[in-house]
């Protein structure tokens, strides 16, 4: 039979849940998690995002639309997305570069710290996706703002002339590092590199890691800690997130 404790302060006796907790966080297992690896169980996502801003009621709308995607699961999501807008109004940025846009989210969260007269350029393959992006930008008014390219990143990026401030790399997992090698020559000296994804369903913490996603996410966490042009930090938000800023 498993023992089951609520959540408390390290070194402190378990404790009889209030109404409250039993709402909020429920019971904690000290059995291996059942919950995947690639978001955070659920009941701190929940803690977090409650003790969070609220999230806008646009970005609420895109995010109960995108889940009835087959890959809504992909969606940043309140937490993540807040993050990213932090992130953004902090660093200010003049352009920022969104590898892969999905259904606008992310974009619409990055958008938030541009300059007057900045631009996000933001890269899609898929139509369909790219199409629902673009809705959304102009429901939120921002598509003077966003500038969404269809087609292959690895054949745009080479074309847009431009010194970045922030990039977000949230795209195909096993091109990341042909990404990361595209974008560094072209960010600021004190710019960001946002990585999203770096945990891989925790397929990354295997003894032997398989499959072509995981490997490619492997190699571009491996690189990236060699790389000595750059400051870096993971984070285990949501499925990884990593944090690089060119020296």
């Amino acid at each position: 039979m498993e023992t089951i404790y609520p959540l408390r302060a390290p070194g402190n006796r378990p404790s009889k849940l209030s109404n409250w907790q039993k709402t909020r966080c429920g019971s904690v297992s000290l059995r291996k998690p059942s919950f995947p690896l690639n978001i955070t169980d659920p009941r701190v996502q929940a803690y977090c995002e409650l003790f969070s801003s609220a999230e806008e009621d646009l970005l609420g709308k895109v995010s109960a639309s995108t889940q009835a995607h087959p890959k809504g699961h992909m969606l940043s999501g309140h937490l993540q997305g807040s993050f990213l807008a932090f992130i953004s109004i902090i660093l200010q940025p003049r352009y920022i570069l969104e590898i892969g846009t999905f259904t606008g989210y992310s974009a619409l969260c990055l958008a938030k710290g541009l300059q007057p007269g900045g631009r996000l350029h933001t890269i899609e393959q898929r139509p369909d996706d790219a199409g629902t992006a673009t809705e959304n930008f102009r429901m939120a008014k921002a598509q003077d703002k966003i500038i969404l390219h269809l087609g292959k990143a690895l054949d745009i990026i080479p074309s847009l002339d431009l010194e970045w401030d922030l990039v977000f790399l949230d795209a195909d997992k096993s091109n990341y590092l042909a990404y990361y090698a595209l974008v560094l020559p072209s960010l600021r000296k004190g710019g960001l590199i946002l990585a999203d994804n770096v945990l891989f369903h925790g397929q990354v913490l295997d003894k032997t890691v398989k499959g072509k996603n995981a490997i490619g996410i492997q190699a571009f966490n491996e690189a990236v800690k060699q790389d000595p042009a750059v400051d870096h930090v993971m984070l285990p938000l949501r499925d990884g997130l990593m944090l690089i800023r060119k020296k």
